[in-house]
């Protein structure tokens, strides 16, 4: 059965959180330090959550912490550097991680970038978007079953995929692009696939220990994720208007930001894990005749889901 909740395209994420108390809710979150990742942030400590900023630039996150501290005068929250990019850096940060935690928000992430690669060879956007969460979230696997046990209800894992996941599925003959050619977009729709397939496989793996993840399309929202983009691209796709403003029918970082915080933390979808949502609902399934809407059978598919979760395995086991 399809979850639903009350909230739509339209709500924002205080709405969403609106009479929880989350004083007791562990929560990490990677680029929370801005754009929707710190709306995110904003909304989770102001209903009391204690919020870890896992962040690459940490300049820029102890700025976003201090105005979290400053908006929300007993708000925990602190900072951890994180760059998703480097293996080390994300066994870095697992490594150093003591005690339970209760939810996982893979949020980061780059879009349409030039052909780069990682110093493993990697391409950039599915080392970044994929393997760098893929890394972070099994290095704190030990951390969320401790969480679900000392609450005695699941830990949770959110993961950022996109409505980009309907571009591209993952092609698990040739992950970096070693063989086709390189496409910004392509690249940019495999690892939001591959985002949407952690969240399968990872509840298939661990729901019986109480951990559960589930994938999210925030919407159209314009931030820095688009600075790979020139004006005339991003005109040309519809991101922006003509004076450079975000096209009509684009969210705020806050409305955004409300379906990451309703699966992280909503008594609506406790239980829920498998899944695609968007609109703050379960997502509906693809139609050619709604492009960019709902989820494509290749974002959930079981099979794809456990062949990528090994390679991932694979790949990412080998870096320390």
């Amino acid at each position: 059965m399809r979850t639903t909740t009350p909230f739509g395209a339209t709500t924002a994420a205080d709405d969403v959180l609106h009479g929880l108390d989350l004083r007791g809710l562990r929560v990490l979150i990677t680029g929370g330090a801005s754009g929707i990742g710190r709306a995110t942030s904003a909304a989770l400590v102001r209903a009391g959550a204690a919020v870890t900023l896992a962040v690459r630039n940490v300049e820029q996150g102890e700025r976003a912490a201090d105005g979290l501290r400053a908006s929300t005068p007993d708000a925990a929250v602190d900072v951890r550097p994180l760059d998703l990019a480097d293996q080390r850096s994300v066994h870095a940060c697992t490594r150093d991680w003591s005690g339970p935690l209760d939810v996982v928000i893979a949020n980061a992430g780059v879009m349409a970038t030039p052909e780069l690669r990682t110093p493993e060879g990697w391409e950039l956007q599915f080392a970044t978007n994929h393997l760098g969460h893929h890394a972070l979230v099994t290095g704190l696997h030990d951390a969320l079953r401790a969480g679900a046990d000392e609450h005695g209800r699941p830990s949770r894992v959110v993961v950022l995929s996109s409505a980009g996941h309907h571009t591209s599925g993952v092609d698990l003959d040739d992950l970096m692009f070693d063989r086709r050619p390189y496409d910004p977009w392509i690249a940019y729709g495999q690892s939001k696939t591959a985002n949407a397939l952690f969240a399968v496989e990872a509840t298939r793996r661990w729901a019986a220990e109480g951990v559960l993840a589930n994938a999210v399309h925030p919407g159209g929202i314009l931030t820095d994720l688009s600075r790979h983009l020139s004006h005339e691209q991003a005109l040309a796709i519809g991101i922006v208007d003509a004076d450079g403003s975000p096209a009509v029918g684009f969210k705020t970082p806050e409305q955004g930001a409300a379906t990451s915080v309703l699966l992280a933390a909503s008594p609506l979808v406790e239980g829920i894990g498998g899944r695609y949502f968007e609109d703050c609902n379960e997502a509906v399934p693809a139609t050619d005749d709604q492009p960019l809407v709902g989820v494509r059978p290749w974002a959930l598919a079981p099979e794809a889901a456990e062949r990528l979760w090994d390679v991932s395995e694979t790949l990412t086991s080998r870096r320390s």
